[in-house]
């Protein structure tokens, strides 16, 4: 049977993801504030800026978000056996099958 929590822990475990969003958000922020900074630099000195390839990024970050995807849905699959809470992991499952499928698009394009 489900234990009732405390309304302390009801506000902590509320709070614990709106601070993971926000602290995620500060490095992202910087993090594109640092390289912007470093691409105005770069062309002061006469020197071009190294341009991000996207392919590589669509690539790894697809292989990493399509692991932990097939970890989650399995792991979920025979602990929720087929409810909502399936979606965890069938979300990043499918985004990580996307990238890879955008990465073999691009693979055989050509660009």
């Amino acid at each position: 049977m489900g234990t009732v929590l405390s309304s302390a822990a009801q506000v902590l475990i509320a709070i614990i993801p709106i601070v993971g969003i926000v602290m995620g958000s500060i490095v992202v922020f910087f993090g594109l504030l640092w390289r912007y900074r470093q691409n105005v630099k770069m062309i002061e000195k006469g020197i071009a800026p190294v341009r991000f390839d996207l392919r590589s990024f669509a690539l790894l970050a697809g292989l990493v978000t399509l692991g932990v995807g097939f970890v989650l849905t399995i792991f979920l699959f025979f602990t929720d056996s087929g409810s909502y809470g399936l979606l965890g992991g069938l979300i990043p499952l499918a985004v990580g099958l996307s990238l890879l499928a955008y990465y073999m698009l691009r693979r055989n394009d050509g660009g």
